[in-house]
């Protein structure tokens, strides 16, 4: 597992593909409907490519129509950190990895019952281990 506070971008390029680190570490995204996990609907747990650590059970996963794969909550206890991103001319909230800072997508507040939530996230930026 890399530790956010030893690693550096020459560990990162070492571990993840140039759009992972592109995505992951510089803030990218993936052009919609491109992703692995998009309409991916096995069962099991996300993880976050870069450090493995649990992030999203799939049975709160759900087709938003946005391109994305897209879930109505993360784990409990929280597995992920939020912070307000104003790039692109746009007030959004973004959503990382909780442990090494990888960045994953963005939280919207339009998504289903129970939490109205809709984390918006890259499949680029998570590893999918089934039940």
């Amino acid at each position: 597992m890399i530790d956010k506070t030893t690693s550096n971008d020459e560990k990162w390029l070492d571990k993840l593909t140039p759009e992972q680190f592109s995505i992951c570490r510089l803030k990218g995204t993936e052009p919609p409907f491109t992703g692995k996990y998009t309409d991916y609907k096995k069962k099991g747990m996300y993880y976050c490519i870069c450090c493995g650590s649990p992030l999203f059970d799939s049975d709160t996963k759900y087709d938003s129509g946005s391109g994305w794969p897209s879930f109505w909550s993360d784990l409990p206890g929280g597995s992920v950190k939020e912070q307000v991103d104003t790039s692109h001319g746009m007030r959004r909230v973004e959503v990382t990895c909780k442990v090494c800072d990888a960045h994953l997508g963005h939280v919207f507040e339009d998504g289903p019952k129970p939490t109205g939530l809709r984390y918006c996230i890259n499949s680029a930026a998570l590893d999918f281990k089934e039940k």
